[in-house]
């Protein structure tokens, strides 16, 4: 087993690494914080004993020491659970002069300025869009392309720090946001595209070398953005192999993975995009890293493989347990998450009514919320299955139905 090390910020507690790798002990150096390993020290003594605990995590002082620790154990490769370790991880390959994803990958990856200019000189369709170093950029971009405009951190995730303009009072709102932002407001940081009204997507599986290994797409109940915005719920359903739509999404994916540099060893992918109304996809951005939400675990259910666990085990050195497109998924499936509202929780008094479902709360009885925080945030989480896509479509409805009808927010 080739020596790892492994940048990530995960718990312990709920992303398993020691079952995820093989002969951990041996072979992992884990960067990690105090956190991340609370209630998991025993894991943590037993399988990363050669470990690395650093209290700020993205600190500069922490990458250096994330160095210092490669060197002094002599590791043939540098791996990562995250996606704001993506570029960290490739300059650190670069610079101890290891295999795996390089600086210009990565970044293509993480910058969507960077990535939606190779997509468009690529002949990929993407939204009017614009770097915005400054308040003039935005105002310049309103000018030329009018609203709604969405603004978004070039290298954000989860849809965190989005903003859809639809005003002159919209930007002033924005704009006063800066004291409180997460994210800079500094060049580099801030980018604006022109809003698409399109029915939104996702695909997501294994590329390596510029190619896709495996795949599949799903369609969102709408905008990730929104989601908060609206303060309502987020879903997908995977689409049939016999819908039009499938195999246009496998080649816009095949398309847009091979523009975008390639990385020689297997990872994960997880790509949104718009299906216009003349056919043709439009791209909203693309990751090297699983889906977030229960994209995932959708994709384990369908084809059986944990796409993260198969991420980064590739980029450790292990074979893929997938190696090739499989034809359908194993059962039609969708998935929600149902969002909490205002005020105290009290669940649904009985189970869920609708054929093929399965419902988890993820909120105790009791707990006060205020509304959807970010795009992940849920009072329950829901599959459905069906024999067809456009049973779940309808089950999923009735699920939601069942859910706004019966859970109470006091």
């Amino acid at each position: 087993m080739p020596e790892v090390l492994l940048l990530s910020r995960q718990p312990l507690a709920k992303r398993p690494l020691q079952d995820w790798l093989d002969d951990t002990a041996d072979s992992i150096v884990l960067v990690t914080t105090p956190k991340a390993v609370e209630g998991a020290e025993d894991v943590l003594a037993e399988h990363f004993p050669r470990h690395l605990l650093v209290d700020d995590y993205h600190s500069w002082a922490a990458e250096r020491a994330a160095e210092e620790a490669a060197r002094e154990h002599g590791v043939d490769l540098v791996a990562s659970t995250s996606e704001s370790d993506v570029l960290r991880a490739a300059r650190l390959r670069e610079r101890l002069g290891l295999p795996g994803q390089d600086t210009r990958s990565a970044l293509a990856y993480r910058d969507k300025v960077v990535m939606k200019r190779l997509a468009r000189e690529a002949g990929i369709r993407v939204p009017a869009f614009a770097a915005l170093d400054g308040p003039l950029d935005l105002l310049d971009f309103i000018d030329a392309e009018g609203f709604p405009v969405v603004v978004k951190p070039r290298s954000g995730a989860g849809a965190e720090g989005v903003a859809i303009l639809h005003t002159m009072a919209d930007v002033t709102a924005f704009l006063d946001r800066q004291r409180t932002s997460d994210v800079p407001y500094l060049p580099g940081q801030w980018m604006a595209e022109s809003f698409v009204r399109a029915d939104f997507f996702h695909v997501d599986g294994i590329m390596r070398d510029g190619r896709l290994v495996h795949a599949w797409p799903g369609q969102y109940s709408g905008g990730l953005a929104e989601r908060v915005r609206d303060q309502t719920h987020v879903g997908s359903v995977l689409l049939a192999p016999d819908d039009d739509r499938t195999a246009v999404l496998m080649r816009f994916a095949a398309d847009v993975v091979a523009a975008l540099p390639a990385a020689p060893l297997p990872l994960a992918f997880h790509l949104e995009g718009w299906i216009g109304a003349d056919g043709v996809p439009v791209l909203c951005e693309t990751a090297c890293r699983a889906g977030g939400a229960l994209i995932a675990e959708a994709y384990e259910r369908s084809f059986g493989i944990q796409l993260a666990r198969e991420g980064l085990r590739a980029q450790c050195g292990s074979g893929l347990a997938l190696a090739h497109q499989p034809a359908a998924p194993a059962t039609a499936l969708g998935w929600v998450l149902l969002p909490p509202g205002h005020g105290t929780f009290v669940p649904p008094a009985e189970p869920c009514p609708v054929p093929g479902s399965e419902v988890t709360p993820l909120l105790e009885a009791g707990t006060r919320r205020q509304g959807v925080e970010h795009v992940a945030d849920a009072a329950a989480r829901a599959f459905v299955g069906a024999g067809t896509a456009e049973e779940v479509r309808k089950r999923l409805a009735d699920l939601l139905d069942w859910w706004y009808a019966t859970a109470e927010w006091r």
